[in-house]
């Protein structure tokens, strides 16, 4: 009802441009909007020069003013001076000799104003000048609208709901709409027009038309964020939640530490008889909330985060950003959870992949890794079942060990003296030696070329694996990324999807990929050394500032 009243006053007055109602209805709708009666006033010196076009000419440049204090529009032809070779539009342009008749003393540039009739515009030529102003309006609305959200992001605001569109929420925030998308409500709440409303801040950007602001129940943030504001230790920054894990309107984890030691990050986040916690648990639709003690040891943590189902071994993977898990038989379902949920919120917390398995899948596992490496060195160095058998008891796991160890180390296992461990070493570098030169022969024959080969770093059996890859140039090596060299992990719809590398089943860390890549491309002098270097000092300073 209030756009239609706005419209109606802005035909009115636009009608009767002459007229003090010009003013009154400018200063009604910034009024009514909240924004600057100067802004109206603009889109309306603006529209009626559009009108004076339509009726005098599109060529000329006519400008409106409104005089602020009696409403009265002026119109104005404007023609500016210009050299004779730039004259292009006689309508708003004319030469220094034209103008000498027009101006006294012109200089190129000067402006020659001639005030003209005002237009007196009917039905058709005010539409579409109260269209003008009212987009205007708009955009102002939606400046002073970004303005004033653009650095709450981040944080919770209440709002009133308006409206339901094909799923979404449209909140009112006070100074127009924001949208809380269908895939950022919890579960299935509904909501009624008028209802009161929590919500997170979580993105504002500038947008054309619909909305800027939009909202989330659903971000790990706005648990955060409500904790924040229920316990006053974290507003304070004497607790800090270090991360956040959420199945929304299921099940949550939080990590938190303490920075003083007299105060329990867990008790403090749960509050007299769990007061604090159940708030938060009811703002979001009953999610049950699990709060763990940080630490920075990771496997202390992981089994902090698989809660409540008990862990009896942790082997934890650095590079791989991986860990396996060992629970007893009776606490499986407890620690995978329902549907998974228990394992993968810990995984969300950690930022790790966690592997869990019962200690009978985990003892035959490390007997069929135990019979592999067996055979191993039974078939390549011709070994009884027995002496292999002793070989892996004592931690041998591959024949490079065995080949490049101190004698002294396999001396230790029994029945073992220098000469037998000396003929271990032996076998064991013959059968590397006649394996790298039939890698380095398939190679070749792959097509594999020189510049390839003679790149430090590379082995034998890795460019026999490059080469099945269609990777047999210096330059074909250069254009590798990292990741399919050392493989990775993608996120696709929320899941982490592995990706194999061409060389990570010869333990080729993703960092040692990377080096590898850039040494290649600086020595095809795609890359000057020296650029790289400045990027690790700016990198460098960058992390010293942060540190401080």
């Amino acid at each position: 009802m209030k756009l239609s009243l706005t419209k109606e006053k802005i035909e009115m007055a636009i009608t009767s441009a002459n007229q003090l109602e010009l003013l009154q209805t400018a200063e009604a709708v910034a009024r009514e909007k909240m924004i600057d009666p100067n802004l109206v006033i603009e889109a309306m010196e603006e529209s009626l020069a559009r009108a004076a076009k339509s009726r005098y000419g599109a060529d000329l440049d006519i400008r409106v003013e409104i005089d602020r204090k009696t409403g009265r529009a002026t119109f104005t032809r404007v023609r500016t001076v210009v050299e004779d070779e730039m004259l292009q539009n006689t309508s708003s342009e004319v030469t220094l000799e034209q103008a000498i008749d027009l101006k006294e003393s012109p200089e190129l540039g000067d402006e020659i104003r001639d005030e003209i009739p005002p237009v007196e515009m009917g039905r058709i030529a005010a539409q579409s000048a109260k269209q003008v102003i009212l987009q205007k309006v708009r955009e102002a609305e939606r400046d002073m609208q970004y303005e004033e959200f653009k650095d709450r992001a981040g944080t919770i605001m209440n709002g009133v709901v308006k409206r339901e569109e094909y799923g979404n929420i449209i909140v009112d925030v006070g100074r127009g709409e924001a949208i809380l998308r269908r895939n950022e409500k919890i579960g299935r709440e509904s909501y009624r027009p008028n209802d009161r409303i929590r919500v997170y801040i979580k993105e504002v950007k500038r947008e054309v038309r619909g909305p800027q602001i939009f909202l989330s129940r659903t971000d790990n943030q706005f648990m955060s964020e409500l904790f924040k504001m229920e316990v006053p230790e974290i507003y304070e920054g004497i607790i800090d939640i270090k991360s956040v894990a959420r199945d929304p309107g299921s099940r949550a984890k939080i990590a938190v530490i303490s920075y003083d030691t007299s105060i329990d990050p867990v008790g403090a986040c749960v509050g007299m008889r769990g007061s604090r916690v159940q708030a938060v648990v009811n703002e979001l639709q009953g999610e049950k909330i699990d709060i763990i003690p940080w630490n920075e040891d990771q496997p202390t943590f992981l089994v902090n985060a698989l809660q409540p189902s008990e862990v009896t071994k942790v082997v934890l993977d650095e590079e791989a950003e991986r860990i396996e898990v060992v629970v007893p038989d009776e606490q499986l379902s407890l620690a995978i959870g329902r549907r998974g949920q228990n394992v993968r919120l810990a995984s969300q917390l950690t930022g790790l992949d966690i592997d869990i398995m019962t200690e009978e899948q985990e003892s035959s596992r490390r007997q069929s890794e135990f019979e592999e490496q067996t055979k191993l060195f039974m078939e390549t160095l011709d070994l009884d079942e027995f002496f292999a058998q002793l070989l892996v008891s004592e931690g041998f796991t591959s024949l490079e060990e065995v080949a490049y160890v101190e004698v002294s180390e396999l001396m230790v296992i029994d029945g073992v003296d220098q000469e037998t461990a000396e003929e271990l070493q032996a076998r064991a570098k013959d059968f590397l030696t006649a394996r790298d030169t039939k890698s380095l022969e398939t190679a070749r024959a792959n097509g594999v070329k020189d510049d390839l080969i003679t790149f430090e770093g590379l082995t034998p059996q890795m460019l026999e694996a490059l080469s099945s890859d269609d990777v047999k140039t210096l330059e074909d090596f250069a254009t590798c990324a990292d990741w399919e060299l050392a493989g990775g992990w993608t996120t696709v719809d929320g899941e982490r999807v592995k990706d194999t590398g061409i060389l990570e089943k010869f333990d080729v860390s993703l960092a040692e990929a990377q080096n590898l890549v850039m040494t290649a491309r600086i020595q095809l002098g795609w890359v000057d050394p020296s650029d790289l270097e400045n990027d690790n000092n700016i990198k460098n300073t960058e992390q010293t500032e942060a540190d401080m």
